[in-house]
């Protein structure tokens, strides 16, 4: 006897909290402020921007390739500010800072349509606005903003997927996915989970049918699933393949190069090139660094430390000691709540099970755990010897989310304090390093010892 086919398996798309998009709007808001203040400051070039700037330049006069080992999406940001606002430090740096700002707003949403936590929501905005890394990264003209930026974008789409089930929001997690790989390749491993995440709730979706009809419905099935009216196979599509078409289009510059353009025939093979260029990269660097020495905020960067604009300046890429130091017990946290999270589903009636607003969290707990090891298994399985701190942007994004959800599980709880002492601290110390975070001027030379608390931070 046939079994129907269960109602679509997706998050409610109700809250029973109000959207905190007043204070996220006003978190955004102060960020941009900061951010855009003296964008132009130091005018001088800071650390690889002496390999962007120039390739920016090549690509507006279609001349030739310049650092031809990173995709072209970060470039192009950086080429189209200069256009705009011209060849100096503020046209830089504008594309950045605009997208850093973007992507801060993406971010949070993510966060908010994942937990339709009004208190999660706010602390994570909180903590991720004032980490310094996502803040230091929007103010320089370098590629990391371009390939993060874009996949928070990403993840807020994927996220509107799950609680809507629209085929509009899978598309456009798709095109913004593939525009993060278009700025770096760091956020490629996390890219496989929306996909993943899609075949799973497809699976349960087809729960009670026979083995060879489940196969079917399970690929071609419309019924059910995340997004009505979108099986797997056309998920594929807007969540594998269509990433890669935009991908590829980033590329199109290129093609128009007066010295050796790129053919279109010849792009799969050029990225192969590409990850020779990268892999070839071995001279070791003053600040290099591992991926473990990023978990505990050691071996930061001077991105600028010297006199200049008429005093003594410095740019410090360092994470925020409170929020680094606090995620890593809430991490933990994270991933036992997670586990136990499923532990509660796997024991509970088959079709019985309804999630609560605490399931939710915990089983989002357990996939910032998740996300946050799989931004870090990418270094740790890189063969790139020379990696620097800002390649933990993206952990630390994860990071500051477990934080947010552990001090909300405590604050739902009635454990209130550590979440005023937490943000308490976490907000005076981005106070206090934001004079080496925007380049303000220093008292003198040696003024970064109030800042390098740690030897390891000079």
């Amino acid at each position: 006897m046939n079994q129907p086919i269960p109602q679509p398996l997706r998050f409610p798309p109700r809250a029973s909290e109000p959207d905190p998009i007043r204070a996220v709007l006003a978190i955004v808001a102060v960020f941009a402020v900061l951010v855009f203040w003296r964008l132009g400051t130091p005018s001088k070039i800071m650390f690889d921007e002496v390999h962007y700037l120039p390739a920016a330049r090549h690509l507006i006069d279609l001349s030739s390739r310049l650092n031809p080992e990173h995709p072209l999406l970060g470039k192009e940001l950086i080429a189209l500010g200069m256009m705009v606002f011209g060849d100096n430090p503020f046209g830089w740096r504008f594309c950045n800072a605009l997208y850093g700002v973007i992507g801060l707003y993406g971010a949070i949403r993510a966060f908010w349509w994942a937990s339709l936590s009004r208190q999660g929501t706010v602390l994570f905005g909180l903590f991720l606005a004032t980490n310094f890394i996502w803040f230091v990264l929007s103010r320089i003209a370098i590629l990391d903003m371009a390939m993060a930026a874009s996949l928070a974008l990403a993840f807020w789409q994927w996220a509107l997927a799950a609680r809507k089930g629209k085929r509009v929001h899978l598309v456009l997690a798709g095109l913004f996915m593939g525009l993060s790989m278009g700025g770096k390749w760091n956020g490629v491993p996390l890219m496989v989970f929306p996909g993943l995440w899609y075949a799973w709730a497809r699976w349960q979706a087809s729960a009670g049918l026979a083995a060879p009809r489940r196969a079917l419905a399970w690929l071609a099935g419309r019924q059910g699933g995340p997004v009505p009216g979108v099986c797997l196979l056309e998920a594929a599509l807007w969540l594998g393949i269509w990433p890669v078409l935009v991908y590829f289009a980033t590329f199109t510059p290129a093609m128009f190069y007066k010295i050796n353009p790129l053919s279109p025939w010849h792009l799969i093979e050029w990225q192969q090139t590409m990850l020779k260029l990268q892999d070839s990269v071995v001279k070791p660097h003053r600040y290099m660094s591992h991926w473990y020495q990023w978990m505990v905020n050691a071996r930061p960067i001077w991105f600028f430390y010297e006199k200049w604009d008429g005093a003594q300046r410095g740019v410090l890429m360092i994470g925020n000691p409170w929020s680094m130091w606090a995620g890593l017990p809430a991490l933990l946290w994270c991933a036992l709540d997670g586990l136990q999270s499923l532990a509660r589903r796997s024991l509970a009636i088959p079709g019985k099970w309804a999630p609560t607003g605490r399931d939710r969290l915990s089983a989002l707990s357990g996939m910032a755990a998740l996300f946050y090891v799989g931004s870090l298994f990418f270094w740790a399985i890189n063969g790139k010897p020379v990696q620097f701190y800002y390649h933990y942007q993206l952990a630390a994004v994860f990071l500051d989310a477990a934080l947010a959800l552990a001090l909300t599980q405590l604050w739902r709880r009635g454990l209130r304090w550590p979440v005023w002492i937490t943000v308490a601290l976490t907000l005076a110390g981005f106070v206090y390093f934001f004079p080496i975070l925007a380049a303000l001027p220093l008292p003198g030379v040696k003024s970064f010892r109030l800042f390098t608390w740690l030897p390891v931070w000079k």
